[in-house]
């Protein structure tokens, strides 16, 4: 039973040292027993070779006998030491064959190991290997064969959960693309109504703002001018403005503006002259320092309308009651600055001021898409826009590339 425990315990080392140790017992052994039996015929000669030579044999006759039973014993050790070499060589040989056999057997056993492995859990049994040395890798083995079937078991858990959570959230998504392509379809319709709405506000309210204005300029060609009749006439210039603007929004994508070449100073008066009564209304002046000399620019007349009416009207919202409006118009060079300056609320973000529907104050009138308006044109133009607002005065500044240049 020990015997049996211990070679199920034995190490290729431990097999190594038996194997060297078996050999050299055997070969001291046989050179024991070679040595004994060569001692043995040694005294027997020697007590032959005595008894001849009482006997008074002549000395050739001895030296002849004792020749032949020296020969007779060199090649009888000689056969001893082949005989014993061959014994020596087949217990080696066999012991080796059988080292290699055990050998190969665990190694076959690890082959398999590995090959079942790449397509199963293959778990050898450490109970059919022999060598100890292959027992602990055996072990090895086994614990990372056991550690990858949990891994992938847990990968596959995790891909299930994962596909699961997928499908939900397609599922989810596809819900929210359905309610997007609803929503986008009737937004797009809302826009649509919205645009025939507003197509048709405008053109219905371009004949009854043309009939008031021109009723009042009758009227002022008979009678003098009174405040009631100058309040009317600045709210619909501000309706004009207005107009303007929704019908540029609305005709901008449809219509083409061609350019001319335009006085920018007698135009810019000529709007001033027209915004004047509703100037006066909000109890605004205008300080008009543009230059008397002439200067042209190359442009379309309805989009320089639109940047510089709404520069106007919103200079008229928002600057303080009795305060100045200054009008500045002068050559920079090869360009044209218009400026319109005046002491009115800071504006805490100039950036955002042409922002379309952006107000700083919500409380204030309008729908904020005046400068919205203007900051798109500048951009198609490529009109430099400028903001600069304190508490001394806030001033827009725009920069048009002069006609000829």
């Amino acid at each position: 039973m020990k015997i049996s425990s211990f070679f199920k315990t034995i190490t290729i080392k431990q097999a190594d040292i038996i194997t060297v140790s078996v050999i050299f017992l055997c070969t001291m052994i046989f050179v024991g027993l070679l040595v004994e039996e060569m001692y043995e015929d040694y005294e027997k000669a020697i007590e032959q070779s005595y008894v001849i030579s009482i006997e008074s044999l002549s000395e050739s006759e001895l030296i002849a006998q004792k020749h032949q039973r020296l020969k007779s014993l060199l090649i009888k050790t000689a056969l001893a030491i082949v005989t014993l070499s061959f014994i020596l060589f087949a217990i080696f040989l066999g012991f080796h064959n059988l080292f290699n056999k055990l050998l190969h057997m665990d190694t076959k056993r690890f082959l398999k190991f590995f090959e079942q492995n790449t397509h199963s859990d293959y778990i050898i049994d450490p109970n059919k290997i022999f060598f100890q040395d292959f027992k602990i890798m055996v072990g090895y083995a086994n614990e990372m064969v056991t550690k990858i079937k949990e891994q992938r078991d847990s990968l596959e858990e995790l891909n299930q959960g994962l596909e699961e959570r997928v499908k939900m959230k397609m599922t989810k998504l596809e819900s929210i693309n359905e309610n997007l392509e609803k929503e986008k379809k009737f937004s797009q319709d809302l826009l649509k109504a919205q645009k025939e709405f507003l197509r048709y506000t405008v053109h219905e309210t371009n004949t009854p703002l043309s009939v008031i204005l021109m009723s009042i300029e009758l009227y002022l060609m008979k009678n003098p001018r009174d405040r009631q009749l100058s309040k009317i006439e600045a709210a619909v210039k501000n309706i004009f403005s207005i107009y303007d603007d929704l019908s540029y929004l609305v005709k901008k994508d449809q219509v083409e503006y061609p350019k001319r070449a335009i006085n920018f100073a007698n135009y810019i008066n000529a709007r001033i002259d027209f915004f004047t009564e509703v100037a006066e209304q909000s109890k605004v002046s205008f300080n008009n320092k543009i230059q008397a000399k002439e200067m042209h620019i190359y442009f379309n007349e309805t989009k320089l309308q639109r940047i510089v009416d709404n520069t106007i009207t919103n200079a008229i919202k928002y600057t303080l009651p009795k305060e100045v409006v200054t009008v500045t118009l002068m050559q920079i060079g090869a360009n044209i600055e218009f400026a319109m300056g005046s002491k009115a609320k800071t504006i805490k973000d100039t950036q955002k001021v042409f922002h379309e529907y952006y107000r700083e104050e919500e409380k204030a009138d309008g729908f904020g898409i005046g400068l919205g308006l203007v900051r798109s044109i500048c951009e198609e133009e490529n009109i430099k826009i400028s903001v600069s607002s304190d508490a001394h005065e806030t001033v827009f500044k725009y920069v048009f590339k002069m006609m000829g240049d």
